[in-house]
């Protein structure tokens, strides 16, 4: 049950992707394009998500618990370093050149464009990258 539950979950994410325009690279470019021609309709989507995972976080918190009644293991780290910031700007300057951060781009896998399977292989060759140097 948890299992076909968690697929829900994540086809109803990536639906939800889809249908406000996050797979859509030219939007995501318009949105971040704040000192040209910004398009500010993401915006309410991001509000979206950060009042639902404001009320997520604050749950399992109390819970220590998932929805479906599992252990959660949250992030105890709370110290900012130049990992951390480094990774944050390489994040924010893909998102930027590419239009696509990693939800969107696996949502958009099977539109038939070759720019979210490029995306995506780097993605996966930067982790790899990563956990071998790490």
């Amino acid at each position: 049950m948890t299992l076909l539950l968690s697929f829900i979950s994540g086809l109803m994410f990536g639906l939800g992707l889809i249908v406000s325009g996050m797979t859509n690279p030219a939007k995501v470019i318009g949105f971040l394009d704040v000192t040209g021609q910004w398009d500010p309709s993401l915006g309410l989507v991001m509000a979206g998500a950060v009042l639902v995972g404001f009320f997520a976080f604050r749950h399992v918190k109390q819970t220590h618990k998932t929805l479906l009644g599992e252990v959660a293991h949250l992030p105890t780290g709370q110290h900012i370093d130049r990992p951390l910031l480094a990774g944050a700007a390489l994040f924010g300057i893909g998102w930027g050149l590419a239009g696509y951060c990693p939800g969107p781009a696996l949502a958009s896998l099977l539109a038939g464009e070759i720019q979210p399977v490029i995306f995506t292989l780097s993605m996966v060759a930067g982790m790899l990258l990563f956990n071998r140097t790490h």
